[in-house]
């Protein structure tokens, strides 16, 4: 026997050219709770807008169980007790990043070496890391600027900086990966990781700030610390450990 509090109705936009994605969402998470649901097209602009004034609500989906409103795809989730992750400390951005450029660089050493495992892999993930990690910066490089101003030392005194800088890395790192202009990408990678782990210090160690890090874009909500900080002493340790080698086969 079905159990009649786990009944719901949902309203929902679903028209030719749009289909509501937190309709959907909503679906799913109550067939996930085990609710039998009466799914309710609205499937013309007029209908969504009557739906609307009917029930005195600004937004659509709406849900109701058990014939009490509960609301939106987010008060959906508070009605479960599912918290939203929005503002949340997370580190997955740079969790993704790590592992996409450490199996990318681990693949391309097999392929090219026929080995996984050599110093060029260890070389390559670093680059291609600050390949990614630049890539994300200049998805919103605004929003990416307005968070590194907040504690970059070099971007408070000469705002260009920080819209250069996801490029300067994004140079480096291709560089880097292709072995060449080592002359160009050492000073870079050099002085961009200085300035950054001198700054992500004294803003986190000095200062005992609580900001989030740019290292991710500044959307993300990675914590300015020890992955700010790793992504500064990856480059100096990349550019010292080319430069050690160009001098030793005489091309610096």
């Amino acid at each position: 026997m079905t159990d009649p509090n786990k009944n719901a109705a949902l309203y929902r936009m679903v028209m030719e050219r749009h289909v509501c994605p937190y309709g959907l969402k909503s679906k799913d998470l109550l067939k996930r709770r085990g609710y039998a649901i009466e799914d309710h097209w609205l499937t013309t602009p007029e209908e969504a807008e009557a739906f609307k004034a009917r029930f005195g609500v600004e937004t659509t989906p709406q849900t109701f169980i058990t014939g009490q409103r509960i609301g939106g795809y987010s008060d959906l989730r508070h009605f479960f007790g599912l918290d939203s992750d929005a503002g949340r400390t997370s580190y997955a951005p740079v969790l993704s990043v790590f592992l996409t450029a450490a199996l990318a660089a681990l693949g391309a050493s097999w392929a090219a070496l026929g080995t996984p495992l050599t110093i060029t892999a260890a070389q390559w993930f670093v680059s291609i890391t600050m390949m990614l990690l630049a890539m994300l910066k200049l998805q919103d490089i605004e929003q990416f600027s307005i968070t590194f101003l907040g504690y970059d030392l070099l971007a408070r005194r000469w705002v260009p900086y920080a819209y250069a800088y996801p490029f300067l890395e994004w140079t480096a790192g291709a560089l880097m990966t292709a072995h060449v202009l080592a002359w160009l990408s050492v000073p870079i990678a050099l002085f961009i990781g200085t300035v950054g782990a001198v700054s992500v210090s004294y803003a986190v160690y000095v200062q005992k700030r609580d900001l989030k890090c740019a290292c991710a874009s500044g959307a993300s909500q990675v914590p300015l610390g020890l992955v700010s900080l790793l992504e500064n002493l990856f480059m100096i340790g990349m550019g010292l450990w080319m430069l050690a080698m160009g001098i030793l086969a005489g091309r610096i």
